[in-house]
């Protein structure tokens, strides 16, 4: 039999599962007759795949030290295990830092179930198919491209990525455990759920306004703006002719700079402008880039960029001009390569803080080399110094350096223009002085400003931007951007127990969503029928801006297919641990495991949140360990150990006694009315939907009233 190693499923798990709290790819594969072979019996297949990837010293795998996966590896493992740590290490390699990883064997001899951490869907499936041939190469001892590969990964990471500057943002939303969701293949993104939610594009937000947008996009009109407010600019004006520029140059006063009005990202702008035939070129380079052009005088001193964040000043980055050095022989264009474009820190990528120059296209650069009387292709001589950049290079961490003085007027600047985030350019010798002492000036004010250079600055520590932009959006005293969100899990009456929490949430005053295998609900009316107990639904309900509170039916089939929509929830509820014969396509064949996918619902429900659980079934009952927050049970049992045990050390509990539901705390009776009919509103519904809406702190006077007019009749919703 031909050994390989054949895929059965390959599946995305977008939230929470039975692996991890975070997204992973999760692949079936069968290794046949390779459960026979551990690594241990294949020849020189540990020195193929150390030589190919040797990074892999560094995962620790179940010894818990640098090195264990190849003591694993030098032990005996199966190909299954192996694929997991290649498929990170290959994600590592392509630039998306990762270290989660597990293998499992199934009840069937020769499939496993690999899964490995995706911060990136695309670049993790490709990268568990990649590491299936690596370890089948290293198997059958034929060669494998491990650069052409990473390569082929990396292209798939700027595709489909998200970019530095948003990564960063994201980054620190999740160090305060705020949740967030991609809202399309770009750098749009939700921090946050429902009416709680903020959205960025990058460095602009949904408090970015359109008109000052508008505004810092015409810098004629910011000019006009600024100046108004005593904020220093260049004196300039609007032109339309070469013949204009160079009387305007005049007026003004040499030298000069010349710009298109509406430019961006130094686009188009030549700086030091002295003799007519160079403004005269200026502005036709400047033309070719905006709708109109500018003729400003020209400040002394290095390009600062400086990054407001509600007003504050979070970080400055210096620029610093390029030069080359002859030695005689070689031309600009070699020159260029060796002594600049070498620089680990630049490429063509937003990896890369600083641009690597093309002096052969760079209309910038061929004009001032023309105002030199050089081209690409010139041999300075031995010792000459030759300016190739005198902008773009603001990459110089220098925000320590910056005067109280300066970042008031740079703080005025974006609130005249009326951005909330914003990039102000400011020309100055020294930023540590203040600019009328030295005819410094704000030469820009920009919206969606990039972050590159100050998360990854050429000099000096990088500063923590995203978290500044997170804590502007969020501040700390909000919820962390969360509403409250119930997950219902369990096989037993899970849609009407998430109808009927919907419905006393929304008695409560929140605009409600739900979703459950009856439909999706948005404050009681089904906007959508079908079983919508799914990823996707939940998606829908928790980018709705309008949705105050949520409830999501999770059965188990789908936290094992999907996983959960959600990263954490206030209260997290299981119903019973039935249904174990309709995971068998899953392999979930023992109570235990199905014990383990409930967990799931249970291991995300927040600190300050609440975990409801069926007392009368001991297998939920156990789960109450694993809650992060408080323990609310329920029984239907007149007479319950698990009740009795539970509120003798203070906890809370609903249960059914006397024809009456009742809400205990500790030793008292703190609430009871009478139960309705069975047969509109079993105990196996009413109970866990009162326990959870005790647990949201809703009245308990609404309680009864919401229990009375609720119908369990989906078509009257």
């Amino acid at each position: 039999m031909k050994k390989n190693i054949e895929f059965l499923r390959l599946a995305y798990l977008g939230g929470p599962n039975i692996w991890t709290y975070r997204p992973v790819v999760e692949a079936w594969v069968d290794i046949g007759a390779l459960e026979a072979s551990p690594s241990n019996t294949i020849p020189g297949f540990y020195e193929r795949l150390v030589a190919w990837l040797p990074g892999l010293i560094e995962h620790r795998c179940g010894v818990g030290e640098r090195g264990g996966f190849l003591q694993r590896l030098r032990e005996g493992t199966w190909p299954a295990h192996i694929m997991e740590h290649v498929a990170i290490e290959l994600q590592n390699l392509a630039g998306i830092k990762v270290g989660f990883g597990k293998a499992r064997s199934t009840s069937v001899t020769g499939i496993y179930k690999v899964a490995v951490r995706a911060r990136n869907e695309q670049v993790a499936r490709a990268a568990l198919i990649a590491a299936r041939d690596l370890v089948m190469a290293g198997i059958d001892d034929q060669p494998f491209d491990v650069a052409a590969c990473v390569a082929q990964l990396r292209d798939l990471v700027d595709e489909h990525h998200l970019g530095p500057s948003t990564a960063a943002i994201v980054e620190a939303a999740a160090e305060r455990r705020i949740p967030f969701i991609r809202l399309n293949s770009g750098n749009l993104v939700q921090l946050g759920y429902g009416r709680a939610q903020r959205r960025i594009w990058t460095a602009e937000t949904d408090q970015t306004s359109a008109i000052a947008e508008g505004i810092s996009s015409d810098k004629d009109l910011t000019k006009q703006l600024l100046k108004s407010c005593g904020v220093p600019v260049p004196e300039g004006e609007v032109v339309d002719s070469p013949q204009a520029a160079w009387d305007a140059a005049q007026d003004i006063g040499l030298p000069v700079v010349v710009k298109p009005s509406d430019g961006n990202h130094g686009r188009g702008v030549t700086l030091d402008l002295r003799e007519r035939a160079d403004i005269e070129a200026a502005y036709h380079f400047a033309e070719r880039h905006g709708s109109e052009v500018l003729v400003e005088r020209f400040i002394r001193g290095d390009e600062h960029r400086l990054l407001v964040v509600g007003g504050k000043v979070v970080a400055a980055a210096r620029g610093e001009t390029a030069w080359v050095t002859g030695d005689g022989q070689s031309t600009l264009l070699a020159l260029v390569d060796a002594q600049i474009n070498s620089d680990p820190r630049r490429g063509t990528t937003e990896a890369h803080p600083l641009n690597r120059l093309d002096i052969r296209e760079d209309t910038a650069i061929l004009n001032d080399l023309a105002r030199q009387n050089l081209s690409p292709d010139a041999v300075p001589a031995k010792g000459q110094r030759v300016l190739i950049q005198r902008n773009g290079n603001v990459a110089f961490e220098v925000s320590e350096q910056v005067h109280p003085e300066v970042a008031a007027l740079v703080s005025l600047a974006a609130r005249v223009v009326g951005l909330d985030i914003a990039g102000v350019d400011v020309v100055a010798e020294d930023i540590g002085r203040p600019l009328h002492e030295q005819g410094g000036a704000v030469v820009e004010v920009n919206a969606g400003p990039g972050l590159l250079m100050h998360l990854k600055p050429s000099g000096g520590e990088a500063q923590p931007v995203g978290r500044a932009i997170v804590d502007h959006l969020i501040p700390e005293q909000q919820a962390a951007g969360r509403i409250p969100l119930v997950g219902v899990c369990g096989s037993c009456d899970g849609a009407t127990i998430t109808r009927l929490l919907a419905h006393l949430l929304r008695l409560s005053g929140r605009y409600t969503g739900a979703v459950c295998r009856d439909g999706l609900y948005l404050n009681g009316r089904r906007v959508d029928g079908g079983d919508c107990a799914s990823f996707a639904a939940g998606q829908r309900l928790l980018i709705n801006r309008s949705v105050e509170a949520a409830v999501l039916e999770n059965g188990p089939a789908m936290i094992l297919r999907e996983g959960l929509a959600y990263d954490r929830c206030a209260v997290g509820i299981v119903t019973d641990a039935d249904g174990l014969a309709a995971l068998d396509e899953f392999y979930i064949q023992e109570a235990a495991q199905l014990a383990n996918v409930l967990r799931t619902q249970i291991d995300v429900v927040l600190d300050d949140g609440a975990a409801v659980l069926n007392a009368d079934d001991a297998q939920v009952l156990a789960l109450a360990e694993y809650s992060d927050g408080e323990v609310l049970l329920y029984s239907a049992a007149p007479e319950s150990a698990a009740i009795a045990a539970h509120c003798a050390q203070g906890g809370r509990a609903v249960v059914a006694r006397a024809g009456q539901w009742q809400l205990l705390h500790g030793d008292a009776q703190l609430f009871a009315a009478p139960l309705p009919a069975a047969e509109r509103l079993p105990l196996g519904v009413l109970l866990p939907a009162v326990a959870a809406a005790w647990s949201l702190d809703l009245p308990t006077e609404l309680l009864a009233a919401g229990l009375d007019a609720f119908s369990s009749d989906n078509a009257q919703a």
